[in-house]
């Protein structure tokens, strides 16, 4: 048995997301056990999954877990990348592919996005948040980052926090600053739920920067980047791919999809 990684990052037209998405992954392939670990892009950069898939058979690969550096679980995780290494892994039948599972929900992530209103200013029961998703059509993703949002409420002691997206979902993060603009809120965090810079964090300081705050204390948090709780999720999902232990997902049983939720 020779195991493999592959690495899935979603992509950036951003070269400085791309750049970020590999030195995440070099931080996590230290922690695990596996003699082939590579990283490759679901789209806009490359090289792409069947390029990835093919470099770790190439260098011998016989089990190969592919994970997505994904936050929540929508369409690229369900039917994306499951088609695309369903494709490639059909050319190599005596390959034993498993699949892992997106990042999800945990209640260690409401410390973490603590950790990045802290770096800003101290939180307090006066603050009101907006927790930022990329956003989807699929109503889990709404619901993953509303439960988000409920531990980040019970762990942070701010008054208020609410959810909204980019595209695709609503409330939208436009109408949602346009509301708290008109409204009476003083002091504001704003965190963008994602791992990397690009276009979407561009749009979150754009927008914001649109409005005339006056002595109204907006703070825009950083992203999420390589936090030492992201990276630990992160590595527990690789373990939990390679190990397969519930046999929840391999594409040798013949399943297209991964499950809707876990």
């Amino acid at each position: 048995m020779k195991q493999a990684v592959l690495y899935v990052c979603h992509g950036s037209r951003v070269p400085k997301a791309r750049e970020e998405a590999i030195e995440f992954i070099s931080k996590v392939k230290p922690r695990i056990n596996a003699e082939i670990q590579e990283v490759c892009f679901l789209e806009l950069a490359e090289p792409s999954i069947e390029e990835g898939f093919k470099n770790c058979v190439s260098q011998g690969a016989t089990d190969i877990a592919v994970i997505p550096l994904l936050l929540l679980t929508a369409a690229h995780a369900k039917s994306d990348i499951p088609e695309e290494v369903k494709h490639v892994s059909s050319l190599f039948p005596s390959v034993r592919v498993t699949y892992g599972k997106p990042i999800g929900v945990d209640l260690r992530l409401a410390d973490m996005l603590v950790d990045k209103m802290n770096e800003k200013s101290p939180t307090n029961s006066s603050r009101t948040a907006i927790l930022v998703g990329r956003g989807s059509s699929d109503m889990d993703v709404v619901n993953d980052l509303n439960q988000i949002a409920d531990f980040l409420q019970n762990k942070s002691g701010v008054k208020k926090v609410h959810t909204c997206f980019l595209t695709a979902a609503e409330p939208k993060f436009s109408q949602m600053i346009e509301d708290v603009f008109n409204s009476d809120e003083q002091s504001l965090f704003i965190i963008p739920y994602l791992i990397f810079t690009g276009l979407l964090k561009k749009e979150i300081d754009h927008t914001v920067k649109q409005y005339n705050w006056g002595d109204r204390k907006v703070e825009v948090c950083s992203y999420l980047g390589p936090h030492p709780i992201l990276l630990d999720l992160f590595v527990e999902r690789v373990r939990e791919a390679i190990e397969n232990t519930d046999g929840l997902y391999t594409f040798h049983k013949g399943k297209q999809h991964a499950p809707t939720s876990y």
